[in-house]
């Protein structure tokens, strides 16, 4: 039972003695009268509540899979329970809550558990805001001297004449026991003992004293008086029914109590399929003894952690003071009028409509789910109002899985069609409706942003596409998500389930975007990228292709192979595009275009409006000087945006120093440009692995003379390189000469007075990234040495 380490059982029992024994006196003091009270609103013998708070103490807290969580009778089930008394009587019923918990250790056992998670919460708190309606509709008649009906109707119908009838003492007890529910919290010196205990001992000390005719408990014959379970007559159907009703009512109720109280308690986390099993195992108990049904209460088990509750002995203990209580203070109980009973399962009535719970739900739209439920418990009963709550919150969630947009607008001579959601047989009526609006002859760019098509939508679309063209009219239909659409039309086999999220496609290179692949390549995981880079190398030699498979050997295994990605583009480009095609001269030009219209009909809609506060004037927070590699592309390695970065791209990444000969006015420019005009506080030199220019300046320079010419501004990296020490992480002679060529750039940046200035008077800062192509991962420079940037983790 320890929640504690066995390692130290000294500590552990000081624990139990110092946290549990307090706890369990307190949570003992509010089940007595809550056990009471249920059992009266259940149609049973006042014992039976009794009983069933010993079993889920002892039984359910030795056993159940929290720490914290008290079981016993639950104001929930009453209606359920008072239902069961009046159809089958009160020793079938306890045979009915036996088998209910045979069937609980079965779930438990079967280890399905978390299925009952699946119930809506709108379901779940609608129920028991419905029980407590009907509970205090019931009782307010045993307030007010007279007796409930058999429905909370009756009970409606009934109350004004209830209402008229002067019940003194009934109601002075009842006005009474209220009075102290609501106004004890107020008198925090008294806040030790539980609100429901006071009540019932001042009323029943009060009703003593000045001798009012009231009804008392009857515990003549204590746990003696109960008798065991007998096999229900009738129906076997409709006793199957309420067996499974009270087995799975009573199982819900008490796993998702299980759940909450892992919010209140940082105690080991409950098990959900052994709380299942311990809770069938105590109502077999229950049932066997003549007591109520058992399942986790909330009010306990808040009570129980509020009261400083460390592990499960806190519940088991309460359970044996209810039990030694009642062997010898029988007597006491027997003092207390039903008519304080009645009221204070009528303040709880009240209680267990919160209004909390609706104002919480409305954020997901399910306030009807909770209020269906709850009038449907009210007005027809408990059973049939759960099914129309299921039946409504299925109902819901089936819609928004259905959800569909359509948007038609024309722009020019175009239309454009932007259809988004799940696209099924529900939402063809405003497919089409929509669909009408576009004029016979129109060109039609159709965008389908879809996660499902089953074939009635394929059917009504596809129709639709063919009449459009055949009147002259184009459809281009560019699907973003997943290719229903084409897989449809190809005759291809859909899956059936939703498809995944895939990447957005902006960030990669055209040669994966084209839209079908060689099945040869693609079943040896290669694309188009792999045939238009097979041969293309950036002047670093050797040098270059050994630090290049260094970068492979130390990529992350999990990157998603080629074809993946090729699949992951979809049909970015046109249709008719093919992967086998060079990505060289012969395609520069249509991927240009092609990527320009899919910039113009995707992204600029997107970025219109800040481009448009943005056209006067730019405010960026870095100058970005980086390499002209074409696989560095700042905005993805930094994910910023428009106007973030004012950049400089050249080959090396290099700054030439104030002093050089030949001087360099270009980056020199922009640097000034930068600082002075736009006013950046930080200035960053971004350099990357497998950099052609420092191959070069490793092995020998191309006979190109411009780029000789340029590569001397990279001298003072070399010798820098030459007197570096290699590193544990040492990636071979490219790989530490590219990051000695961040550090040293940052140096020659300070070559330039201005900057220099700026950086002591604490108005610049100067920072640099190293980016691993192979592995992609940033580093960042930390005292001459480069660090990995750790991943943003969320949730």
């Amino acid at each position: 039972m320890a929640q504690s380490s066995r390692a130290n059982p000294k500590s552990h029992w000081t624990s139990v003695l110092r946290h549990d024994v307090p706890a369990s006196l307190v949570v003992f003091l509010v089940a007595v009268p809550l056990s009471l009270g249920i059992a009266v609103a259940s149609g049973a013998p006042v014992a039976a509540g009794l009983v069933a708070a010993v079993v889920g103490g002892v039984v359910a807290g030795a056993l159940g899979g929290s720490v914290v969580q008290v079981s016993g009778p639950a104001a929930g089930l009453a209606l359920v329970v008072a239902e069961l008394v009046q159809t089958y009587g009160w020793r079938a019923t306890c045979m009915i809550t036996l088998m209910a918990g045979l069937v609980q250790v079965l779930l438990g056992a079967f280890r399905v558990a978390k299925a009952a998670l699946g119930v809506s919460p709108a379901v779940v708190h609608g129920m028991l805001a419905g029980v407590g309606v009907t509970i205090a509709l019931s009782q307010l008649h045993i307030v007010l001297g007279g007796k409930p009906q058999r429905s909370a109707l009756e009970n409606i119908v009934e109350l004004p004449a209830q209402i008229i009838h002067n019940h003194s003492h009934a109601v002075m007890a009842g006005v009474v026991t209220i009075g102290i529910l609501v106004g004890w919290a107020r008198l925090p010196r008294l806040r030790a003992i539980p609100a429901p205990l006071a009540a019932l001992l001042i009323t029943a000390v009060t009703t003593s004293v000045l001798g009012w005719d009231l009804t008392k408990v009857d515990l003549s014959g204590g746990f003696s008086s109960l008798q065991g379970p007998l096999l229900p007559q009738g129906d076997w159907h409709a006793i199957a029914s309420a067996v499974l009703l009270v087995a799975l009512l009573a199982g819900v109720e008490s796993l998702l109590t299980c759940v909450a109280s892992n919010r209140l308690h940082d105690g080991p986390r409950a098990d959900l399929d052994r709380e299942l099993t311990a809770q069938g195992v105590a109502n077999l108990v229950s049932g066997a003894l003549g007591g109520l049904p058992v399942s986790g209460v909330v009010v306990r088990t808040t009570t129980n952690v509020r009261a400083g509750a460390r592990s499960r002995w806190s519940a088991v203990l309460h359970g044996v003071w209810v039990l030694l209580f009642t062997a010898a203070f029988a007597w006491v109980m027997a003092l207390i009028p039903l008519e304080a009973l009645a009221a204070l399962l009528l303040f709880i009535g009240v209680q267990m409509v919160n209004l909390g719970h609706a104002r919480n739900l409305r954020g997901h739209r399910e306030v009807p789910i909770y209020f269906v439920t709850m009038g449907g418990v009210v007005l027809i009963g408990l059973a049939e109002g759960v099914a129309l709550g299921l039946g409504l919150a299925a109902l819901l969630a089936l819609r928004r899985l259905a959800w569909i947009s359509v948007l038609v607008r024309q722009v020019g001579e175009r239309w454009r069609i932007v259809v988004t959601g799940s696209l099924t047989f529900i939402g063809v009526p405003r497919l089409t409706e929509s669909l009408r609006a576009i004029p016979p002859g129109a060109a039609v760019e159709l965008d389908l942003n879809l996660d499902f098509m089953d074939n009635a939508a394929f059917e009504a679309l596809h129709a639709w596409r063919l009449e459009h063209e055949r009147g002259g009219g184009t459809v281009d239909i560019d699907e973003l998500h997943g290719e229903w659409y084409a897989a449809a039309v190809s005759g291809a086999r859909l899956f059936p389930a939703k498809t995944p999220p895939r990447h957005e496609r902006w960030w990669l290179p055209w040669a994966y975007r084209r839209r079908a692949l060689d099945p040869v390549r693609q079943a040896r995981g290669e694309c188009a990228y792999d045939d238009a880079h097979h041969n293309v190398h950036d002047g670093a030699h050797d040098g270059a292709r050994h630090d290049a498979a260094h970068d492979g050997a130390r990529a992350d295994s999990s990157d998603a192979p080629c074809a993946v990605l090729c699949q992951s583009a979809g049909d970015a480009a046109d249709h008719g595009e093919t992967c086998g095609a060079p990505s060289g001269g012969a395609r520069a030009v249509p991927d240009l275009l092609a990527g320009t219209r899919e910039f113009q009909r995707r992204t600029a809609p997107l970025v219109r409006p800040l481009l448009h506060r943005m056209a006067r004037r730019q405010t960026p927070s870095h100058l970005f000087i980086t390499c002209a590699d074409s696989r560095i592309v700042p905005n993805i390695i930094t994910a910023s945006g428009p106007g973030d970065l004012f950049t400089v791209r050249n080959i090396g990444n290099l700054v030439p120093r104030a002093s050089s000969v030949p001087p360099d006015d270009s980056v020199a420019a922009a640097i000034e440009y930068a600082v002075k005009v736009l006013e950046v506080r930080t200035i960053t030199v971004c350099g990357h692995s497998g950099c052609g220019a420092m191959a070069a300046l490793l092995g020998e320079s191309p006979e190109l003379p411009a780029l000789r010419s340029w590569l001397r501004h990279g001298r003072h990296s070399l010798a820098r390189f030459v007197a570096m020490e290699g590193a544990e992480d040492d990636g071979g002679p490219l790989d530490r000469l590219c990051r000695a060529n961040v550090i040293q750039q940052l140096d020659n940046l300070r070559t330039h007075p201005l900057v220099d200035g700026l950086v002591l008077a604490g108005k610049l800062e100067l920072t640099g990234l190293y980016f691993d192509i192979g592995a992609a991962r940033v580093h960042v420079l930390d005292r001459e040495r480069f660090t990995p940037v750790p991943e943003l983790r969320t949730g």
